[in-house]
């Protein structure tokens, strides 16, 4: 093990100063774990599945630079999803006296003289496998794939890299995600049965976010969850409403409502926005370069969520755009910066390492558990003891479950259960990778021409932290809203916890001294759920009405509503609480107070 590039194998503390991106003097322990057995091992094949910031990049360059000093190797190849990707692991590499050419082009032929080695995407080995097949047979080749399981999002890129690197001496597999949903097989990835006779992905080294955690070495993650009343048209011309989130509708309804909630020209976006903004304040004041990043579905969306933005903070957010050609120029200005806010289509979900990112949006239709675990994975990367991460997201099941399951490890299956996994790996209707990723459209079954969104208000529901759900819901701006996004910004997963259940006993605390209402009292009936969807829908078409006839926001009348008549929101509210908000609607109309 060499002492020039890295120093020696003294263990760090979990938390040292934040090091360049893979250039850490000192392992973490899990590192020096899996590099004690890859070296026992000395295998051709090495996958280790190792979760978003916990310092894949350190592992492998200290695996790359053993096996350069001990003569083993005498090449490098580093294969990576993106063009951004490949100038990072350049630069990590470069700090450590590792010399690999990012800028090599398949019709370069040979990469530059004083380089050991390139770094190469996917696609690009995928286009001309025998010229890469030719690179690594003319020398002792290291292969390292970075999110390897990007090797099975179409045959031709399976194929091309079994291909060009079936001759490689030594390959390193890393990934830091669930693997895929579908069952493309990952090339040098070793599949095994399980009890039910499905074949799964079988890593020899892993490390997932509930033992990062434990060991300090990513942050703890606070989901907060914000619902409201949305109302759209359908491509059928029918005008329907529904709550975000509510469970008993069906997947159709909640992916419109969704889709309502994410449009600029509502008023749920805004209030999120502004609610993460006033987050993202609160943390900045413990540490001043905190940065926030927003996750659009689309070009269009993302540049009205920056203009929102920029109303509210007086500052220009940096917009990443896929077809940008100074994509990761800006992104790299942005790290290096004190700039509050980054908007991305999609791009920014995998890899890209911004470590002062605290404060996540996730304002995208993309629901599959692979990109979840990407997205949430750019918040995850700690520099120092204490730092915890926000990600603000609509209140839908989907999403719901997969925060709840962000300690969940899965391998990849190469077989169909015969029952599907509730969590939604095995989802038939799940898009595959390619689809998840493709920046430029939105869901393929939420495409913007099958329905008109029409309005849509917030209101915070709950925070879902290491398991459990904290807060009693609320009103956009309320204290019971506050209580939560007023969170200190440096504290560790224990403490959170405490003061999660510190702030939900105060709200409980708080809704008994004001006593239940004189409905909450009564003795409960079994609703009619057919009966509220009516009504509700009828309330939201009336509400709209007298929006339009007096400018008003749709959100205000809602809540100048709730103040004259009392009661919870929309969808907490029954029959007779919907009933007097009618009747109080109608006598607006007719001139009555």
């Amino acid at each position: 093990m060499t002492e020039t590039l890295f120093g020696g194998p003294t263990l760090p503390p979990a938390y040292p100063e934040r090091a360049a991106w893979g250039t850490a003097p000192k392992l973490r322990a899990w590192q020096q774990e899996a590099l004690d057995l890859y070296l026992a091992k000395s295998p051709r094949d090495f996958l280790a599945v190792a979760t978003p910031g916990a310092g894949k990049t350190t592992f492998a360059l200290r695996i790359a630079s053993t096996l350069i000093d001990s003569g083993a190797v005498n090449r490098v190849t580093i294969v990576a999803p993106t063009d951004h990707l490949k100038r990072q692991w350049a630069d990590a590499a470069a700090k450590v006296g590792i010399a690999i050419d990012p800028n090599f082009k398949n019709s370069d032929g040979q990469h530059g003289r004083g380089f050991i080695g390139v770094a190469v995407t996917y696609a690009q080995v995928a286009s001309k496998p025998m010229l890469h097949r030719a690179k690594t047979e003319a020398a002792r080749t290291l292969v390292i794939l970075d999110e390897i399981h990007h090797g099975g999002e179409a045959l031709s890129w399976g194929d091309g890299l079994r291909e060009a690197f079936d001759p490689a001496i030594r390959r390193l597999s890393l990934t830091g995600t669930p693997f895929r949903s579908d069952t493309s097989p990952i090339p040098f990835v070793e599949y095994a049965e399980d009890r039910d006779g499905i074949r799964r992905s079988k890593a020899d080294y892993t490390y997932g976010y509930g033992n990062a955690l434990r060991d300090h070495v990513v942050r703890p993650v606070m989901f907060m969850a914000y619902s409201g009343q949305m109302r759209w048209r359908t491509s059928a011309g029918e005008e329907m409403a529904a709550s975000l989130g509510e469970a008993a509708v069906t997947k159709d309804i909640t992916s419109h409502a969704w889709r309502t909630a994410l449009n600029p020209a509502g008023e749920w976006i805004p209030a999120v926005l502004a609610g993460a903004d006033r987050r993202l304040s609160e943390v900045r004041r413990t540490v001043p370069d905190a940065g926030g990043l927003v996750i659009a579905t689309d070009h269009e969306d993302a540049r009205a969520y920056a203009g929102q933005l920029k109303r509210m903070t007086g500052e220009s957010p940096t917009v990443i755009l896929s077809d940008d050609a100074k994509a990761s120029s800006k992104i790299e200005e942005f790290t290096a910066s004190e700039k509050r806010w980054m908007v991305a289509v999609r791009m920014v979900s995998e890899g890209v390492d911004v470590p002062r990112l605290s404060v996540g949006v996730y304002a995208t239709s993309t629901s599959t558990p692979l990109f979840f675990a990407q997205a949430v994975g750019r918040f995850v990367r700690a520099r120092k003891r204490g730092e915890t991460a926000s990600v603000f997201l609509p209140s839908v099941p989907t999403l719901m479950a997969l925060a709840n399951s962000m300690e969940m490890e899965r391998d990849h299956a190469l077989d169909r259960p015969e029952k599907e996994d509730g969590d939604g790996l095995f989802n038939p209707e799940d898009s595959l990778m390619a689809e998840a990723n493709r920046e430029d459209k939105a869901s393929d079954s939420l495409t913007k021409g099958k329905f008109e969104a029409l309005d849509s208000q917030a209101s915070f529901d709950r925070v879902l932290f290491d398991g459990g759900e904290f807060g009693t819901g609320g009103e956009v701006g309320s204290d019971d809203e506050m209580d939560f996004l007023g969170i200190p910004g440096l504290l560790d997963a224990e403490q959170v916890g405490t003061l999660l259940r510190q702030r939900q006993h105060e709200q409980l605390n708080r809704k008994n001294r004001k006593g239940p209402t004189a409905a909450e009292t009564a003795i409960p009936a079994v609703p009619d759920h057919r009966m509220l969807m009516d009504l509700r829908n009828e309330l939201a078409k009336n509400v709209a009405a007298w929006a339009a006839r007096t400018g008003t926001p749709h959100g205000m009348v809602h809540t100048k509503l709730r103040t004259v008549c009392g009661g919870p929101p929309v969808a907490q509210a029954n029959e007779e609480q919907l009933q007097a908000r009618l009747r109080k609607l109608q006598d607006w109309f007719v001139g009555r107070k």
